[in-house]
């Protein structure tokens, strides 16, 4: 009798709760038949421990360990080898070999590299054997055997894929960073981050997979992504001191490893580094997806992006700077790459609040676009890294894209009406040229 790789899994993770000797079983077989599929390895020693063998566990998970190097799934050697310090064994020979396979400078390492898979859901396998009685010793015993045993692995990539942020970490810092790492493996259906809460942390997803969500005034949840093994998330409310944008839950069972505050603040020596790497990784991404949801960017190929982009010029700017002032000459477009700035308008002496920006929001474009003095203020209230593209460049780009001009000036009118309606009790807008934000 045959089952698929896909049933054979989820046979697992239901019976692995309340029959965690049948699970063990199906494990073996798992393993069995699809040496490289690291998930059954792991299951296996998770099993051990639960059936009260954590002697037994300990070679599977030394395996899964010096697997997940090779193999390209550091991650979950990283799960294991957390696993392993935590019943107080030595671990500090694995960061160390880690550290030398995926830290910067590590030959071994490309931006194209992979990673061992394991078969598709759908392969067809010899199903387990249920029915033969065999004792809970023996079961162990075999199983342990069976998942500690890597002879049944082979093609093991040449290049391996880079870890996010360690990967440009040189060894000391990486391997300083693996020591102060706590692992967390949770069930299908836990919250990792809340939206609104303080962001005091971040997170590598070392298996499993997590949902990332808003959820709208009315409690209406928008799913923003999917996130798989090896995705980091979080970095961005911990680098900006700010409140968590979005929420993440775990879609399946999921093993996280997290760095907190707390944790880099014993890493003194190491933290000028790992700031950096950190800050790199962040504005990366930051970039990546201003080019992709931008409407700026939108009508470019992926060349013409990045020409546009070098254009620019990035300012970091600290929270209550002003960034313009009202009254003053159009210099050129904004961009928030990060951050947050408040747009103000004086009124009867006091500074009328019009709008709130946020990343990947651009302002600027209507001085430039009808040559008047701006009419409002931008003030950054919390530390922000704004794109900079001067006046020359930006008269060049709408004049050359008719589709760009009108996309600017279908802003223009949307901002018009929004700031009528804020200001509507106080004063009248009576023409084009009194338009309020800049």
């Amino acid at each position: 009798m045959k089952v698929t790789i896909a049933d054979l899994k989820q046979a697992i993770t239901k019976t692995a709760p309340t029959d965690p000797a049948t699970a063990l079983k199906l494990g073996w077989r798992l393993v069995d038949a699809v040496p490289h599929d690291i998930e059954g390895r792991l299951w296996i020693a998770d099993l051990l421990v639960q059936l009260g063998a954590p002697q037994a566990a300990g070679p599977v998970y030394e395996a899964i360990a010096q697997y997940g190097i090779r193999g390209g799934h550091p991650l979950v050697s990283l799960v294991a080898a957390k696993v392993l310090e935590d019943s107080d064994r030595d671990v500090s020979d694995f960061y160390r070999t880690i550290a030398r396979f995926y830290g910067a400078g590590s030959s071994k390492v490309s931006a194209h590299g992979q990673r061992t898979s394991p078969e598709h859901p759908d392969t067809l396998v010899q199903a387990p054997d249920l029915e033969t009685e065999i004792s809970l010793p023996s079961l162990i015993a075999g199983a342990a055997r069976a998942a500690a045993n890597l002879d049944g692995i082979e093609d093991y990539p040449e290049t391996l894929l880079k870890i996010p942020l360690l990967s440009e970490l040189p060894e000391p810092s990486f391997v300083k960073v693996c020591e102060t790492i706590r692992c967390i493996r949770l069930p299908a259906g836990s919250m990792v981050i809340r939206e609104g809460e303080m962001g005091r942390s971040f997170f590598w997803l070392a298996r499993g997979s997590v949902s990332v969500y808003k959820t709208d005034m009315r409690g209406r949840q928008t799913e923003l992504a999917q996130l798989g093994e090896g995705a980091l998330f979080g970095e961005m409310a911990l680098i900006q001191a700010a409140p968590r944008s979005a929420s993440v839950q775990t879609r399946s069972d999921a093993d996280l490893l997290e760095v907190d505050s707390a944790a880099l603040s014993t890493m003194a020596e190491h933290l000028d580094a790992v700031a950096l790497a950190l800050d790199r990784f962040a504005r990366e991404r930051l970039l990546n997806n201003l080019l992709a949801t931008s409407a700026l960017f939108v009508p470019f190929s992926r060349k013409q992006r990045m020409d546009l982009l070098r254009r620019f010029t990035g300012h970091e700017v600290a929270p209550g700077t002003i960034i313009i002032n009202e009254g003053d000459e159009g210099r050129g477009l904004y961009v928030v790459l990060s951050g947050e700035v408040e747009i103000t308008k004086e009124q009867e002496g006091e500074q009328v609040p019009l709008a709130t920006l946020k990343a990947g929001d651009i302002f600027g474009e209507i001085a430039l676009l009808k040559g008047f003095p701006a009419t409002a203020t931008v003030t950054a209230t919390r530390r922000s890294t704004i794109l900079f593209l001067d006046r020359t460049y930006f008269k060049r780009l709408v004049n050359a894209l008719p589709e760009i001009r009108a996309m600017f000036e279908n802003m223009t009118e949307e901002r018009l009406r929004d700031t009528q309606m804020v200001l509507a009790d106080d004063m009248i807008i009576e023409a084009s040229d009194d338009l309020v934000l800049i």
